[in-house]
């Protein structure tokens, strides 16, 4: 009997984060969420199937290690890694600090970075696997009061592309996903309120266009994939 495949999805939160381990357990997957608040986390692994809860700090080398320890012993070394995490302070170089700057790069690149490394290995002696990092539209596009969270993001970007030339010959996809527009949550619904419904990008239509992503045969793999209503300006 085959084993399992596994699932990880860094930075799960209520939508996108909590989306993606919905489509994957139900393409029976067994799904590992990991993300900073430990609390929010156990409510959200509560509606994926089978989900195992693992609090991280992605900015801490230490945390990340940790936890993808934890991961090893319960639910497993993950076929697919999903890089969703993604904060930042936003504001211009006049209104930033320097620790704002910094943490910003530690949560979009350097985690990334980090739990890459630790998944690598059993990729590797698997003969292959699937790693997408979940960018924004900040990624290629620097607006004037995005200086911390678009330089983060353009690191992942570039991050990705290196580990998508380097690792693909080892059978191990990496794709870069690109989110242009405003995520359909509660609190984006409250905020823009007169807004219709197809402004807003749906989780699990996300979610599905992901797994698609992951899941694609060699002989036809996409680097990088842009999501975004019909009517966002691009």
């Amino acid at each position: 009997m085959s084993k399992q495949p596994v699932c990880a999805v860094v930075g799960a939160g209520p939508g996108n984060g909590a989306a993606f381990g919905r489509r994957f357990a139900a393409a029976g997957y067994r799904v590992a969420l990991l993300a900073r608040d430990a609390s929010s986390l156990e409510q959200i692994a509560k509606d994926v199937p089978g989900a195992v809860a693992i609090p991280v700090d992605v900015r801490d080398a230490a945390s990340v290690q940790a936890a993808f320890s934890h991961m090893r012993a319960e639910p497993g070394d993950p076929d697919v890694l999903i890089y969703n995490a993604g904060a930042g302070k936003f504001g211009n170089v006049d209104q930033l600090e320097a620790a704002d700057f910094e943490s910003a790069w530690r949560t979009n690149a350097l985690g990334c970075f980090l739990a890459v490394k630790e998944v690598l290995p059993a990729m590797r002696r698997r003969g292959g696997g699937s790693i997408v990092a979940i960018g924004a539209t900040a990624s290629i596009k620097g607006s004037a009061n995005f200086a911390g969270f678009a330089s983060a993001k353009a690191a992942l970007r570039s991050l990705a592309q290196s580990l998508a030339r380097q690792l693909g010959p080892e059978n191990i996809h990496v794709a870069h996903v690109v989110i242009d527009g405003v995520i359909d949550l509660e609190r984006t619904r409250r905020m823009l309120a007169d807004r219709p419904d197809d402004f807003f990008l749906k989780p699990d239509d996300i979610a599905t266009s992901v797994f698609n992503l992951a899941t694609q045969p060699r002989s036809a793999w996409t680097f990088e994939l842009d999501l975004r209503p019909f009517g966002e300006k691009w």
